[in-house]
């Protein structure tokens, strides 16, 4: 994958750094959200800076093609079924679901991926943001659980400069997991995409 495809902005890689320690661990289940594991510490203001840190420059199909390859094959690796979609514009760019998943797990991409739409927050942002103030996630005000789902797993894709254009979303784990699993590879991807901006940096001087 050519990390020409993404760049973020250096102010976004330093953020970025500060999340190294509070990224929660994929564990290795296929509970469905809305499990107890949801209830793993994460606080806001670390999905806040993933927010921040996480963002884009620039954003294609070839980047969602990207992406959604990227989830799939870490999925594999970890031993986990998952769903996994991008959508930008309302436009699906890139859509699979792994062997042992099932159709209720893309019904619960479309009511995470309507939340992030509508609140412009990744969805387990949501999620705790609940919790934190006695709220039942499962019957907010305003949000019909036919259309919204207020569980971990899906991202915002936000363009600096433009903002929100669509969403990453993953189902097939504890809420938690499904975010976990997004952050960490737009963590991974951020980290050598670094690399290459340093090297670039360093070849325009030599």
């Amino acid at each position: 994958m050519a990390v020409s495809i993404i760049r973020y902005s250096c102010a976004a890689l330093a953020a970025a750094g500060l999340l190294a320690a509070a990224l929660p661990t994929l564990a290795a289940t296929t509970n469905p959200p809305g499990t107890s594991m949801e209830k793993k510490t994460v606080s806001l203001d670390t999905i806040r800076r993933q927010e921040q840190a996480l963002q884009f420059t620039s954003f294609d199909n070839d980047a969602a093609l990207a992406i959604g390859n990227r989830i799939v094959e870490m999925a594999k690796a970890d031993k986990v079924a998952v769903t996994v979609d991008v959508t930008v514009n309302r436009n699906p760019l890139f859509f699979h679901a792994m062997a042992g998943t099932s159709p209720n797990n893309a019904d619960w991409i479309r009511r995470k991926s309507n939340l992030v739409n509508r609140t412009g927050r990744a969805s387990f942002f949501t999620h705790l943001q609940a919790i934190e103030r006695g709220q039942d996630y499962d019957n907010l005000p305003t949000f019909d659980p036919k259309d919204y789902a207020a569980h971990g797993g899906s991202f915002p894709i936000v363009v600096k400069g433009t903002g929100q254009i669509g969403t990453i979303t993953v189902s097939g784990l504890a809420g938690v997991d499904d975010h976990a699993i997004v952050v960490r590879w737009l963590k991974r991807y951020r980290n050598a995409d670094e690399i290459a901006i340093w090297l670039a940096a360093r070849q325009a001087y030599l």
